[in-house]
């Protein structure tokens, strides 16, 4: 990349991309309304992005049922956490940096939802009780006082071609199993079998 065209200041930006609209910028607001509320209940699947102490960006994606991350009386996020990797990347940055960006997405809407807010994580065994599945409590819940919240045009899922499966590419491979087994040496089916075994056994 040639440093000639690197953008350093917002005024290149603006320049280049435009003004955004007024009744855009006005979109922006900080509590979630009843509209918001209906599509964090229609969402089976989040992506949460935290900061490490260096202000390294990581973004995690959740998923489960429809209506799994729950709005409480005060406008705040619930957010369950089930069996996943044990790594715990983005607690572990909540502990130190407490401010996340989430995105809601919802099957068939070409939408998004986006939330900022400040988050605190619990294991009050009421709370993780109240979000059992398949007959077991959250692991842990995430509560997220919801600072900046609007929805997000959908020309990123349009132009992407999200939700058309007669344009999707199969390639009928796992990229993850590869590099998981090319890192630790060994056959690719035992990886599978071990992927499969995790994915049946302890989604819950």
């Amino acid at each position: 990349m040639s440093e000639q065209y690197r953008i350093s200041d917002e005024s290149q930006l603006t320049e280049i991309l435009g003004e955004a609209h007024e009744f855009i910028q006005e979109k922006v607001l900080d509590s979630l309304t009843p509209i918001m509320q209906e599509f964090i209940a229609r969402a089976p699947l989040i992506m949460l992005s935290t900061l490490d102490e260096q202000g390294r960006i990581d973004t995690s994606p959740k998923g489960d049922a429809p209506g799994f991350v729950q709005v409480d009386e005060g406008g705040n996020l619930l957010i369950p956490d089930r069996p996943g990797n044990k790594m715990a990347i983005g607690f572990r940055n909540l502990l130190n940096n407490p401010q996340l960006g989430l995105i809601f997405v919802v099957p068939n809407q070409r939408e998004t939802l986006r939330v900022k807010g400040t988050a605190t994580i619990s294991h009050d065994p009421a709370l993780l009780e109240q979000f059992s599945a398949h007959g077991k409590p959250a692991l842990l819940c995430t509560k997220v006082e919801v600072t900046e919240c609007f929805f997000h045009c959908g020309k990123a899922m349009i132009r992407s071609r999200m939700w058309k499966p007669e344009q999707w590419v199969s390639h009928g491979d796992n990229l993850m199993q590869k590099q998981m087994a090319e890192g630790m040496g060994i056959d690719e089916a035992l990886v599978e079998e071990g992927l499969e075994s995790s994915y049946r056994d302890e989604l819950y």
